[in-house]
Formats: C-alpha cells, structure tokens, sequence
C-alpha cells in the first residue's frame, strides 16, 4: 500500500492522527473542527501556558468555549504539547504559527523555519503538511519544500505538501470553520487530493487552486483589497473633514446603492494580526522583483496616519474649551483592535495612547475585554466605566465600541468626546462630540 492509499483510507476512517502547530487564535479553532469531526488531535505550542490550559479543557479565547473544549479532552481527542516530539507519530500536520513584520516591514518566518526543520527532524514520511500561515508567495515551495525533501523524500509520493491560507476572524460568529469556504493549493496533484480529503471533513466547501503559491496570493488578495478599502474611506474621512461634510452621512448613502459598491467604514487606524501586516509580505516580495506595489504603500501611508488624525481631533476638541492636551485626564474607550475580543495586536489604541502620553496628557482607558495593559513604556489597567469618571474627564474618546459599553450612559455624562467609531450615532449627547 503506497502512502496516499493509506492516508486517504485513514482520513475516511477518521483514524489519521492530527497535529497543529501554533495554538493561538487559528490554530485552536482548528484543532476543535478537527477532533469534533472525530479525529484524534494534538496541538503544538511553545507558549507552556496555553500546554497547560488546554489539557485542563480551559479555553484561552473567546471563539472556543470551556464546554466545548473539555469534553473533547476527556474523550482524548484532544491534546497539547511543547515538544515536537509529539508530530513524530502524527499522519497530518497544520502550520499555524505567527507570520509577523520586522520594524522594517519585511515578514519575519522564523517561526515557519523553526516548524519545518522540526517536522523534518522527525520524519515526514508518510505525512500530509500543510502551512496555514499567512506569507508572501513562494514561501511553501522555497522556505518547506527543500527542508522535506533535504533527506531525498519526494513530495507527492513520500510525503504531501499544500498550503491552505487559514480565515479565521476573531469574534465573528456568522462564519466559522465549516461554513468558511477553504482554498487549498497542493504541490502535486496528489498533494491536492490527499488535501482535499482532509479539510472536506471540516470545511463544506474546500476550493482548490492550482498551485500553493496561487493559495498563498489569494490570501494576501483578500486582505489586501480590506486594507486599500479601508485606506480609501479614510482618506475620504480626511476630505469630508476639509470640506465641512460628515463622513458616517456619506458612506451610508452612498451604502444605499444596490451595485457596484461595497460599505467600508473610517476608523482610528487598522489592526489584528492580518489587514495591517499581511499587505506588506506582499509589497516585500514585489520589491524583490523591482515593483512597486503602490496601492499597499499609499494605503499603508494613509491607515497608518489614522491614529495621530484622532489625536488631532483630541486637541481640537480640547481647545474648544479653551484646554490643553498638556495635563489633561483623557479617557480612552475600548483598547482591543476590534469590538468584542480581546486581542490587542496591531491595535491603533496603542499608538493613540502612546501620542496622548507625548503630548502630555494622563491617559487611562476603559476595555471590558482587556484588564491589562502594557505596550512599550506605559503599563495601565482598564477603569471602571462610571458616571463620576465620565464626568472627571477632560476627554473620553471612542477608539473601539465594545457592544458591553453603555453607550447611553456615556453620550448622557461625557462633557468632551471623540467619537472614532460612529458609537452614538443612535444616542443624543449632552456634551459636545467630535466625530472622524
């Protein structure tokens, strides 16, 4: 029986054991998709405290309740590891590890590196690997390929190589795993096939693509066309701002069309762990074919510009009582990159309180989702949201509008606000609110 036969057979059989690499925000998810399709699954993470969570059945993210966790652990179809050991005797490995920038925004895959020389260290004979990690394009064939193949293996044969761009969107809870269609590139044929058989037991609709570097740019595709979308509102937010129009007004008229336009709102600036980064793997990659991606520099140039915007509208809000940002309590609501999660990566909160703080003012911040809070030189934890320390402030400003914020209590008690956001666009303030 060659190697494809005996996978295949096992997939259908819900024998294959499975490994993930990375347990964070995407890997986690999957691993639940996977044992709940009935598959016994081990994850593999660095980080011994999410090693240790898991295999007590506790959720460290808000997608992936306890109750649904611990009972896939105490049927053992779920386990974590900090040693690679544990992919020895697996049939599938899924690469789920973090793909970030280095400050001169070019991608960092060390993480990548260091999971494909583990999985050759112990063996891919026999095994389906796929890379789930966002990258630039060629990564799967140029970074995975050789470190497998180094031993003479052959790819298709001896072992099987895709790469199948991961979709999770924290919070979100209208697409999950199944109902998120998944693109899969192989790089073979029967890398393909093996590949489709795998994910077609968690995922209603796998969508193949022709090679792992057509998957790797379909990815950054997506996110890019949301990063030059949201780049493109912005600049709009600064126009209207110059021409005297509101911003919320315009895109939600223009919203009205039925055709021919899709709804992208402002905002203080991107963030999470794919729009504000994944862009840049793609510009990095054209740089090195002596291209310029422009789209991706102008729109970085103009999302990036949003934080220091909001602060700009703190001042001018500040004047307008004759007040300084100098010296000024500035309360700063919702810290998380998005509303109702957690997840502080990339998130224009930071570079808002960083700025505030330059210029002076004490800042404190509010954040449901976020008790802690410690980024490069300050270390805050979040306030209680209370009608005194509404009243107290110089200056609330909304960067992330979190669905637990008692948005009536805020629009009713704040003097002074910056509304990034469109939070109380259904509230009537007693106070005075600048918008974007």
């Amino acid at each position: 029986m060659n190697f494809k036969t005996e996978l295949l057979q096992k997939i259908e059989k819900r024998q294959a054991k499975i490994a993930v690499i990375g347990m964070g925000y995407v890997g986690l998810p999957l691993m639940v998709a996977f044992a709940e399709a009935g598959f016994p699954v081990v994850g593999v993470d660095v980080d011994r405290q999410k090693v240790e969570l898991l295999n007590r059945g506790e959720s460290y993210i808000e997608d992936v309740a306890d109750g649904v966790l611990r009972p896939l652990v105490q049927k053992g179809l779920l386990q974590a590891s900090a040693d690679y050991a544990a992919v020895a005797d697996v049939d599938a490995i899924s690469i789920c590890v973090p793909t970030p920038l280095r400050k001169t925004k070019d991608p960092d895959i060390s993480y990548i590196i260091n999971a494909a020389d583990n999985i050759a260290a112990h063996d891919g004979a026999g095994k389906l690997i796929i890379l789930e990690s966002t990258t630039y394009p060629g990564t799967t064939e140029e970074i995975i390929f050789p470190r497998l193949t180094a031993n003479g293996q052959e790819v298709g044969r001896d072992f099987f190589l895709a790469f199948s761009p991961e979709r999770i969107d924290p919070g979100r809870t209208d697409f999950n795993v199944w109902t998120t269609p998944k693109v899969i590139g192989g790089m073979t044929p029967d890398c393909l096939e093996v590949s489709l058989a795998l994910y077609g037991t968690i995922v209603e609709r796998p969508v193949p693509v022709s090679s792992p570097a057509a998957a790797e740019m379909v990815k950054l595709l997506e996110n890019t066309f949301r990063a030059v979308n949201i780049g493109l509102v912005n600049e709009v937010a600064l126009m209207c701002d110059k021409l005297g129009l509101n911003v919320w007004e315009v895109v939600d008229a223009a919203a009205t069309k039925p055709y021919g336009f899709m709804k992208f709102t402002p905002g203080p600036g991107l963030g999470g762990h794919c729009i504000p980064i994944d862009p840049h793997y793609l510009s990095w990659k054209l740089k090195t074919l002596n291209y310029t991606a422009r789209f991706i520099e102008l729109a970085a140039e103009v999302n990036g510009f949003m934080p220091e915007y909001v602060v700009s509208k703190v001042a001018d809000a500040l004047n307008g009582e004759r007040k300084a940002v100098n010296g000024s309590r500035i309360l700063v609501l919702g810290v998380a990159y998005k509303p109702n999660v957690s997840d502080m990566r990339e998130s224009p909160a930071l570079d808002i309180i960083h700025l505030l703080q330059g210029r002076g003012a004490v800042v404190s911040y509010h954040d449901p989702f976020v008790p802690d809070l410690s980024h490069e030189g300050f270390d805050l934890q979040s306030v209680a949201l209370t009608r005194e320390g509404l009243r107290a402030a110089d200056c609330v400003v909304i960067v992330t509008d979190h669905r637990d914020v008692d948005w009536h209590c805020v629009a009713e008690e704040t003097a002074v606000l910056v509304d990034a956001r469109n939070a109380l666009k259904e509230f009537k303030s007693n106070g005075r609110v600048v918008s974007l």
